[in-house]
């Protein structure tokens, strides 16, 4: 088996990786919402829970140290799949798969469900925060080389609800090694919430 820890990973090498893991973040992301909106009786939830104790037992025998971090191919793409946002891996990511136009728009359509919850039927204020952050950040970054967030300031419209959700984000301006970014999340009737942020350019990348 090819590990991660492995360099030079081809793009060949990436997919059959992907083909391995990214369905087990599928089926323990539908564990998850299963989890939360379940009513079978005791006794059934005694026995799943034995049975997900052991599937983690047999994933715990073999694993990396610390998180998964962010791993580069041979051609210098980047994985993150253990982020939070969008990581194919994580299963309390969506996740998001952010799409790129020429003119430096980034946005996404993704679905949040029950685990995403805060008020009844509506999406938790800090997941809203979480996904624009990223939006945002992505927008800041079109050479693909990372800029961090400075400071999001983040306005609620309305109570955005659970399920299909759209969210785009564009670069308002730069000054030096802040770039200044807007953006927001809707749903079929509009704008629920609605950011601005400044993302600094890391001393390391700076000229």
């Amino acid at each position: 088996m090819l590990e991660f820890t492995d360099e030079d990973l081809s793009a060949e090498d990436i997919e059959r990786l992907r083909a391995i893991y990214e369905p087990l973040a599928i089926s323990v992301r539908e564990l998850v919402d299963a989890t939360i909106r379940t009513e079978v009786d005791a006794e059934t939830v005694a026995a799943v829970k034995a049975d997900i104790d052991a599937a983690t037992a047999r994933l715990r025998s073999e694993q990396i140290e610390g998180a998964f971090g962010v791993r580069r191919t041979s051609s210098g793409a980047s994985m993150s799949w253990g982020n939070a946002v969008i990581g194919l891996r994580n299963p309390c990511a969506p996740p998001l798969v952010i799409h790129r136009d020429e003119d430096g728009r980034r946005w996404t359509d993704f679905h949040l469900g029950a685990p995403y919850e805060g008020p009844p039927g509506h999406v938790h204020g800090g997941v809203s925060a979480l996904v624009l952050d990223h939006v945002l950040g992505e927008a800041a970054s079109p050479d693909g080389k990372p800029r961090f967030t400075g400071s999001i300031t983040v306005r609620y419209l309305r109570a955005c609800p659970l399920g299909p959700l759209h969210a785009e984000a564009q670069i308002t301006r730069v000054d030096g090694v802040k770039t200044f970014v807007s953006g927001y999340i809707s749903d079929a009737e509009g704008i629920t919430v609605e950011a601005e942020g400044v993302f600094i350019t890391p001393r390391w990348l700076r000229d």
